[in-house]
This record gives C-alpha cells, sequence and structure tokens, in this order.
C-alpha cells in the first residue's frame, strides 16, 4: 500500500473547499489524454513484492564488498570507525555553508581550527590551511606558491617518482606561468641525490617530490636532496601518505618547506575516487603565500576564546591581482572526516594503524617474492605498497585471472604507462587479515602458473 499523507477525509474537505466534487472535475480543463494517458505497464504491486524485486535484481550484481581488495595507487581501503559518518553527517556539519559570518559559524571554524592544528602535527610544519580539494590539486598549488616564491627563477623540478596524475596536474597548472618543468628519472624506485643534484641550478624555483612514492619506495635520499635544493635557493615540497607519518619522519624534520597529500586514508570511503580531500601545510615564511583560507583563534570582546578566518588568500576576499589562488572552496565536509578519525584514533591508535600496514605489506612482499616468476621489483624500503614485476606473463592478464577469484589483486603499470605491462603495484592495508593475504599469494601464484 503506498504511503499517502492526506486521508481520504483530508481530501474531500479540500475538494469541497476548492468548490469541486472530485479530483476529476479539478483536473477537467486538462485533456482527458494527458490527465489518465494509457500506458503499457503493469499494475501496481505492494511495497513488499516490490522490494523483494529489486532485492533479487541486485543479486545479480557483483558485490565489490565481497572482493579483497589489495588496490592503491594512490586510493586505499582503509578501515573508517563508525563514529566518522555518525558525527560528520550530522546536520550542524552537512548543511553549513561557507564561514563569512563567524559569530553564526563557531562550530565548522573550530572544526576546521582543530583540523588544520592536526596536519601541523602530521606534517611537522608550522601553518596548514582549511583543505583542498584532493592529492593532486594539492601539488599543484605547491607548484603555485613555489612559483610565486621564485624570485625570477624559472625551472620546477618534478620527481619522477611521484604518481604520474599528479606530475600532469602540476605541469598544467604551470602551463603559461612561464615555468620550465624538468622531469628527474628514478634508479630503483626511488630518487637518485646525483641526478637531482645535476638537475639543480641557480634558476631553480623548486622541486616536488613524493614519499613513499608512487611505487610504494621510501626516497631514501631526501635529506640530501633538500639541503641541495635550499643551497641553490630554491623550495621542496614533499607529497606524502598521511597514514605514512605515523611511523616515519615528517616533512618538517626532512626541512621540507611545504607539505602536501591527500586525505583519504584518513577516514574517507574510497567512492569511485572522490570526493577527498587534500591537505597543505608550510613553513611560517610562506604563509601569505598559501592558497585558500585559515582559521584563527582569538577572543572576542568578552575575553571568551572565538575563532574566525584569519587569512583568506582567495579572489573573493581580496583585490583579484593579490589572491594566491583561485580556489573557491575548501573540502570542509571531507576534511572534517579526517579531522573525527585522528580524534577517535588517538596518538597510539594512529601508529598502531600505520605499524600494522607495514608488517602484513611487508609479509605479503616475502611471500610473493618466493612465487617462480615473481620478483618484487625495487630493493628499497616501502610502508603499505610495493611493486610486483612478471618474467613472463602481462600484470593486466594476471589481474583479470584473480578478479575471477574475487580478489582486486593490484593496479597494473600499464594502466600509466603502456609499455610497463609487466609490473602492478600492490597495496595491503590494516584491513587485510593474515588469511586474506594468503589467499592474494594462492590466487598470485595460481594466475601466473595459468
Amino acid at each position: 500500500m503506498d504511503y499517502v499523507p492526506a486521508s481520504q477525509s483530508d481530501r474531500e474537505y479540500m475538494l469541497k473547499e476548492i468548490g469541486v466534487s472530485s479530483i476529476d472535475d479539478l483536473l477537467s480543463c486538462i485533456p482527458a489524454g494527458i490527465v489518465r494517458p494509457k500506458l503499457d505497464v503493469p499494475e501496481g504491486i505492494s511495497e513488499f513484492d516490490a522490494a523483494y524485486q529489486l532485492k533479487m535484481l541486485a543479486h545479480k550484481n557483483k558485490r565489490v564488498d565481497h572482493y579483497k581488495c589489495f588496490l592503491g595507487a594512490g586510493a586505499y581501503d582503509h578501515c573508517i570507525p563508525s563514529v566518522v559518518p555518525a558525527l560528520a553527517s550530522r546536520s550542524e556539519f552537512y548543511t553549513a555553508y561557507t564561514p563569512y559570518q563567524p559569530e553564526a559559524s563557531q562550530g565548522t571554524l573550530q572544526a576546521v581550527f582543530e583540523y588544520q592544528s592536526m596536519i601541523c602535527e602530521l606534517t611537522g610544519l608550522d601553518a596548514a590551511n582549511a583543505s583542498l580539494y584532493e592529492g593532486g590539486s594539492a601539488c599543484a598549488e605547491a607548484a603555485l606558491m613555489i612559483a610565486g616564491s621564485g624570485r625570477g627563477k624559472t625551472d620546477l623540478i618534478l620527481a619522477g617518482t611521484m604518481h604520474p596524475w599528479y606530475r600532469d596536474t602540476v605541469k598544467t597548472y604551470v602551463k603559461h606561468l612561464g615555468l620550465n618543468v624538468i622531469d628527474v628519472p628514478h634508479r630503483n624506485g626511488v630518487i637518485d641525490a646525483a641526478d637531482a643534484a645535476s638537475a639543480i641550478t641557480d634558476k631553480t624555483a623548486g622541486l616536488i617530490i613524493q614519499s613513499p612514492n608512487f611505487y610504494g619506495c621510501i626516497e631514501e635520499n631526501l635529506a640530501e636532496i633538500v639541503q641541495a635544493v635550499h643551497q641553490a635557493g630554491g623550495l621542496v615540497a614533499m607529497s606524502c601518505n598521511p597514514l605514512s607519518l605515523s611511523v616515519l619522519k615528517s616533512p618538517g624534520e626532512y626541512g621540507v618547506d611545504i607539505a602536501v597529500g591527500d586525505g583519504q586514508p584518513l577516514g574517507v570511503d574510497l567512492q569511485y575516487g572522490g570526493p577527498y580531500f587534500g591537505f597543505l601545510a608550510c613553513t611560517n615564511n610562506l604563509l601569505r603565500k598559501m592558497p585558500g583560507r585559515i582559521v584563527g583563534m582569538t577572543k572576542d570582546s568578552q575575553g571568551r576564546r572565538t575563532f574566525v578566518l584569519t587569512l583568506q588568500a582567495r579572489e573573493q576576499h581580496i583585490r583579484r591581482e593579490k589572491a594566491t589562488s583561485n580556489i573557491c572552496t575548501n573540502q570542509a565536509l571531507i576534511a572534517l572526516r579526517g579531522n573525527i578519525f585522528l580524534s577517535w584514533a588517538g596518538k597510539e591508535g594512529f601508529y598502531e594503524m600505520g605499524r600494522q600496514n607495514v608488517q602484513r605489506a611487508h609479509y605479503a612482499a616475502r611471500e610473493a617474492a618466493n612465487i617462480d616468476g615473481v620478483t618484487v621489483s625495487f630493493d628499497k624500503p616501502f610502508f603499505n605498497e610495493f611493486c610486483l614485476n612478471f618474467e613472463s606473463v602481462k600484470a593486466s592478464a594476471v589481474l583479470d585471472k584473480m578478479m575471477a577469484d574475487g580478489i582486486f589483486g593490484g593496479v597494473p603499470l600499464s594502466r600509466f604507462d603502456a609499455l610497463n605491462d609487466k609490473m602492478m603495484v600492490v597495496c595491503v592495508t590494516e584491513k587485510r587479515s593474515k588469511d586474506e593475504i594468503d589467499s592474494w599469494i594462492m590466487s598470485l601464484k595460481k594466475a601466473v602458473r595459468n
């Protein structure tokens, strides 16, 4: 039985007030063929029967959550505690508008301030903005900061170990800024300090590097490279997985000027690639070059703690020629999930999560290396991602066979480089149990042999 809020007596009362005897009389001015068209549809069924038919239809689909997920390369399947969606979906956050009036937006501003504080603590840097769109555009905004601080320098160095899509985004952003983009290739999965040094000149405005990088490797020459760029008068931006900072040195400890990344690992669902949130933090001397907006804490006229938009660098707030970015919003609702996630995990929980990523990923890599025809591509330290190389089969063919076993086995690098068809990147997070990893090993072994 369908749900109609007005009862029969309600309808009769309304029709009487209008002055007609029936709904047909009310619609008499409309041609009958439009009011009651002849449609070739079956008679209606009950709510229960309709729900049952839809359920049976849905069972014909392959349910993604029934697959064991070892995908990575920029989006990761992590645990998300129920408190994250429960709090983030509250109407106070869900329907909040841009906090132009701080007196009416204290909750939103406080949430953003706490988010900024956590990002600063994670990255070891002085200031963070209210968030960006995602990891790729965060790298691009770092490039704009470098360009705006370059004092006439024209070269921007990009590490060849960065995510290919991040590199493409940066190149798109700086295409018409007169910057000369220089790519430094990788050697054995990381950037070689000598290669970086040869690319650094007195024209170097800065360098952008990623660690852990696209291949999963932790850049081992980072401190040396940062020092070389600084000696040339340039800036260094580092893209990183925020979860890796639970067990690795922070960008600030390496002397990096700008830290960026994608916040998706911090309590954000995969949801087909977005929406996510990008984070950006920097040293104090670059504060006024930072894009977007920054929330600050102060006191009101009665001495009470209050929150305000301290810096607003978008063109809507200040003169267009003075704006440092055309970002029209931030991802406050999605960044709030990261805020809640970090608060829930706490320092010990955050570390434990990172530790489990390291242990489970290394277990999977060791076991995979024992399979004939399979090698771990790079003999370098890694966090929760690593690359596998196949001697005689294409990675895409292996992954198709593993999918038939209900396993998303990894991401083929041919998706990013058509010539690289025998390598794939694998991610193992804290969600993958030993039994699931062992199932992945068995499926991989079978796929390679067949």
